[in-house]
């Protein structure tokens, strides 16, 4: 093969590689070998771009980087091989590297000189450009925090050979942040445990900002093991969170968090400790039209059918005697442990039973308890506040 072949063969094989790439692509790559005009970068594989040693120069001419060191640049050119550039990055573009910036989309470097009229006054190399209010960040802040700084940009409008642009932040960082948040959705998968912060606190629950955008909703209900009315009493805006992935709907791009998740089950614990026949002290947390649900513990709650109450003068009389955050002796009718379902009938104020029952603290019951149970018939009413003023008499 002749000479002439050889750097035909292998100009054909640096125009495909360099397809692999993009022109505005921003690259990493680690500086192989630097000569008196071209430098060239290692960008993975045995791809290999050249670069202008100019702009590896500090503003003295003095060379900054070293064969091994790490760069980053931004592609400009794919024709017959691979050719970075940092000066754009650098702020040091002429009209006509700004104008080719422009058409291709890539970035460029300012500094936000001050604010004017509904934006920023921004120096890109020797030229002055615009950003609006709305496009130096994804969020709203305070002028003052910008001024001064060097940021990056993409010319969104280029008008009078250069003399009139327009520029936009946001439009970079938003990219960014969805190349984040892709990255990140590819760790968010049922039963991962993550860290966040609540963005904001609803009725129906809180959505936990993950990161990079990526927002998770935590229902009320799978806050706690216990019924949580208001999440804003349990969780503020800001607060960090460690929460668990339950589902991902890809399609719709939710997903769904839990925090109890993270803590024992109680109800694992029923089978061993709550048994037919028991006295336990309750707490009346709500009232439905069909009785009252009590809570023995964090997690475990049981129902007091209306049936069990004593029989009043008006339907709804029972319900007087058992308001939410009413404590009580409660015993257990019977126990469902596939459903969670626990039923459960008040005991008589003032009866021994319920008297053992408030003494045991945690309700626990003495094994004779099982063997002496009563009807409970009623709960506050006077024939059983009679038999309780009674019943101490009793050998």
């Amino acid at each position: 093969m002749s000479d002439e072949d050889e750097d035909f063969a292998a100009m054909f094989e640096a125009s495909l590689k360099a397809k692999r790439f993009e022109r505005g692509q921003t690259l990493e790559g680690t500086i192989v070998a630097i000569g008196p005009e071209v430098a060239f970068v290692n960008v993975g594989g045995k791809g290999e771009a050249a670069i202008d040693v100019g702009e590896l120069k500090d503003d003295e001419g003095i060379l900054e980087v070293a064969v091994g060191d790490r760069i980053q640049a931004t592609v400009v050119s794919t024709e017959g091989g691979l050719t970075l550039s940092r000066k754009l990055a650098r702020g040091a573009a002429t009209l006509r590297q700004l104008e080719d910036a422009f058409h291709s989309g890539l970035p460029v470097e300012g500094k936000v000189e001050g604010e004017v009229k509904g934006g920023y006054e921004v120096r890109i190399a020797r030229q002055r450009a615009f950003c609006p209010f709305s496009q130096i960040d994804v969020v709203r802040t305070e002028p003052s925090v910008h001024i001064g700084k060097v940021y990056a940009f993409r010319i969104t409008e280029y008008k009078e050979g250069g003399r009139n642009l327009i520029v936009s932040r946001r439009v970079l960082l938003e990219a960014e942040q969805r190349e984040r948040a892709d990255a990140l959705r590819q760790s968010i998968v049922p039963d991962a445990v993550l860290t966040g912060r609540i963005a904001s606190v609803r009725d129906f629950g809180a959505f936990v900002d993950l990161g990079a955008g990526v927002q998770g909703l935590l229902h009320v209900s799978e806050m706690g093991w216990s019924r949580v009315s208001d999440p804003s009493n349990l969780l503020k805006v800001g607060e960090e969170i460690t929460v668990k992935v339950l589902r991902v709907d890809e399609d719709k791009q939710k997903i769904s968090l839990g925090l109890k998740q993270l803590t024992d089950d109680p109800w694992v614990k029923v089978p061993d400790t709550y048994r037919v026949g028991q006295v336990r002290t309750g707490r009346v947390t709500r009232l439905a039209d069909f009785g009252a649900f009590v809570e023995f513990e964090p997690g475990v709650e049981a129902l007091a059918h209306v049936s069990t109450f004593a029989p009043g003068g008006r339907s709804d009389a029972w319900s007087k005697e058992v308001q939410p955050g009413t404590t009580a002796a409660f015993e257990i009718l019977s126990v469902d442990f596939d459903k969670k379902r626990i039923g459960v009938a008040p005991v008589p104020e003032g009866s021994s039973r319920a008297r053992a029952a408030a003494a045991a603290g945690a309700g626990q019951p003495d094994a004779a308890d099982h063997e002496h149970l009563e009807t409970a018939t009623g709960f506050g009413s006077l024939a059983d506040k009679l038999r309780g003023a009674l019943e101490p008499r009793k050998k």
